[in-house]
């Protein structure tokens, strides 16, 4: 057996007039070389060999039906339009292949792919009646089959298969990640509903908290605050939120302390709830 030189890399002291360094030197050491995988160069080669007849199917099919088409049409649209037949048959085998560990899922790809080569085929053979070479049409057609179901050759030697069991575990880690997965967009969604549901209530509260700057409970006035329907006994007299407003600016910030000085500001004892009311405005800046 014919052996292989791999390089190796070390680090070495090397000493010259009594100085010492360390440096790098490369060995070569010999292994047995591999032998040729045999197996996986012809399972490369079938699909080179595939890709080539593909290659070779796709542009007579494409050349085949364009001529079908152009003649109600002009060439570009036509051409175009016959390379779907191609590609419809090239999207349903490579999603063949990205769910060929599906048993389920991928029978859809390969009914979806059957469909679209006979439609090819026919398309090809309708080529052939139509410019009376029915013959040329009809080998066409089989030129496409043999050259799309190389292909599916080539696939059957990359796939792997699952033994029953292995199957099932398969299935069931496959089913609790997509149900994860599955559930993110309603996540999200979810998500941007309570961001917004949140947004609009703090919106509502900074408006009913502005509109109730001037007084914070029509609904139901303390009986030290002033009504705008009876007429103050003493005209000009300092009110509760006057007060209250001295004593923030006065450098009061706790709502018992501001209490006790709103008493002693207007000679009489105001409502506690009132009082933080007006505190609390102050604090946000909403008190006018």
């Amino acid at each position: 057996m014919k052996p292989q030189r791999i390089p190796r890399t070390r680090t070495v002291p090397h000493t010259v007039d009594g100085d010492t360094e360390y440096i790098e030197e490369t060995e070569y050491i010999e292994v047995p070389a591999a032998p040729h995988d045999w197996d996986q160069i012809v399972r490369v080669a079938i699909t080179v060999m595939a890709i080539v007849l593909l290659v070779a199917a796709v542009s007579w099919s494409t050349a085949s039906i364009g001529s079908l088409l152009s003649r109600i049409t002009v060439s570009a649209a036509a051409y175009g339009a016959a390379s779907a037949f191609d590609l419809l048959w090239i999207m349903a085998t490579a999603a063949r292949w990205l769910l060929r560990t599906d048993p389920v899922r991928v029978q859809a790809a390969i009914r979806f792919g059957r469909v679209a080569l006979a439609v090819a085929m026919a398309a090809i053979l309708a080529d052939g009646y139509v410019s009376g070479e029915l013959v040329i049409g009809a080998v066409g057609a089989c030129v496409s089959a043999l050259a799309k179901g190389g292909t599916e050759l080539a696939m059957l030697v990359h796939d792997k298969p699952l033994d029953p069991r292995t199957q099932k575990w398969l299935n069931a880690r496959r089913a609790r990640l997509n149900a994860q997965l599955g559930l993110l967009p309603v996540r999200r969604e979810l998500a941007r509903g309570a961001a917004a549901l949140n947004a609009e209530q703090r919106r509502l509260e900074m408006l009913a908290a502005d509109s109730g700057s001037a007084d914070p409970d029509e609904s139901g006035q303390s009986a030290d605050d002033p009504n705008a329907d009876v007429l103050a006994i003493r005209p000009g007299a300092l009110t509760t939120k006057d007060a209250v407003r001295i004593a923030w600016d006065s450098g009061i910030r706790d709502d018992e302390q501001a209490v006790r000085y709103v008493a002693k500001a207007t000679g009489k004892a105001p409502s506690p709830d009132t009082v933080a009311r007006y505190m609390r405005l102050f604090r946000q800046g909403l008190a006018g």
